[in-house]
C-alpha cells in the first residue's frame, strides 16, 4: 500500500516523521512505501541570486526521507509548486495511493496557507482516504497529539453509504486498533423507543459484533442533538486517539464534496481524524 505524505519541511512535521510509534502505526495500516511531497508557492524561485531554498528544501527532504527509510518504508520524495491541496490530490491520483497523511498544526512561515489552509481544503476535495495528525505544542516544542494513530477509534455513521465505505477502514486498522466506540447521533426530536432509534441500536450492534470477532473491544453510543456537536462531545468523553467518519455528497463543487459535518469535526477536533471520500 502507498501513502502521500504532505509535508511543509517544518520542526512540527519533523515530530510526526521522527515517532517510531506512529510510523510503525503506519507500518500495520499496511503502508509500505510514501510519496514524501512538499509544494512551494509559485511566486517563489529557487534560482534567483543569494537564493538558498531549493538548497534548504532539498536538505529538509531528504532528512525526512531518511528518517522514513530508516524504519523500512520505501520513499519517494517530490517538490512541486502550485495549489498544495490540488498538487497533493493530484500526486495521489497518480500514484493511485491508498492514504494521504496531513499535519493539523506547523510553525512554519506558511502555517496558515499550508497547515491550516491546505488541510481544511483537502478535507473538502481529498481523492484518497485522508489522515490528519494532530501535531501540538508541549513546552514550547511541536509534539504529536497522539501517537498510536489507531489504538481507539471513535467512528461516526449516519448509516449512509459513504459511512459504511469509512467502516472498512476497520479491515487495514485491525491489528493497530484495540478499543472502538460506534457513534450515531440522532436528531433531537426522536426518543427512545422511536422505530429508528431501535433499528439504529440493532445496526450499531450488528457492526460491534463484527469488530469483536476481529478481537476489537466495542461499545456503542446514541446521541441525541447537532452531529458535530454530539461528536466532539463524545470525543471529549471518550479521549480516541482518532475520529473516523466518511464524506458525503459527489457535488462538483468543491466546497460540498465532503459536507460541512465532515469538514468541521476535522477543524474542532483535538484527536486525529481519518477521513474517507464517497467513491470516484
Amino acid at each position: 500500500m502507498r501513502a502521500v505524505y504532505a509535508t511543509d519541511l517544518s520542526s512540527a512535521i519533523d515530530t510526526a516523521i521522527d515517532s517510531r510509534v506512529c510510523l510503525k502505526c503506519l507500518g500495520r495500516y499496511g503502508i509500505k512505501e510514501i510519496d514524501l511531497i512538499t509544494v512551494t508557492s509559485p511566486n517563489v524561485t529557487t534560482g534567483m541570486p543569494g537564493s538558498d531554498i531549493g538548497s534548504r528544501t532539498k536538505k529538509g527532504l531528504e532528512r525526512q526521507k531518511t528518517q522514513l527509510e530508516s524504519e523500512g518504508f520505501t520513499v519517494n520524495t517530490h517538490v512541486v509548486r502550485g495549489t498544495p491541496h490540488r498538487r497533493i490530490n493530484g500526486l495521489a491520483e497518480q500514484v493511485h495511493a491508498d492514504l494521504i497523511i496531513a499535519g493539523s498544526r506547523g510553525q512554519s512561515p506558511l502555517k496558515q496557507r499550508f497547515i491550516g489552509g491546505t488541510v481544511k481544503n483537502l478535507a473538502r476535495t481529498t481523492v484518497s482516504p485522508l489522515l490528519v495528525q494532530r501535531i501540538v505544542r508541549r513546552d514550547g516544542s511541536p509534539a504529536v497529539a497522539n501517537k498510536h494513530l489507531f489504538q481507539r477509534m471513535l467512528y461516526a455513521t449516519d448509516f449512509s453509504e459513504n459511512a459504511e465505505r469509512a467502516f472498512e477502514q476497520f479491515k487495514r486498522t485491525r491489528t493497530a486498533t484495540h478499543e472502538a466506540t460506534l457513534l450515531h447521533v440522532a436528531p433531537p426530536e426522536r426518543r427512545a423507543g422511536d422505530e429508528k432509534i431501535e433499528d439504529a441500536e440493532e445496526r450499531l450492534e450488528s457492526m460491534a459484533e463484527s469488530l469483536d470477532e476481529k478481537g476489537i473491544e466495542t461499545t456503542t453510543m446514541i446521541r441525541e442533538g447537532e452531529a458535530v456537536e454530539e461528536i466532539l462531545a463524545a470525543e471529549n468523553e471518550i479521549d480516541p486517539t482518532t475520529i473516523l467518519l466518511g464524506g458525503r455528497g459527489r457535488s462538483r463543487l468543491r466546497r460540498l464534496l465532503l459536507g460541512s459535518t465532515s469538514e468541521d469535526v476535522t477543524a474542532r477536533a483535538d484527536s486525529n481524524v481519518l477521513l474517507v471520500p464517497p467513491a470516484r
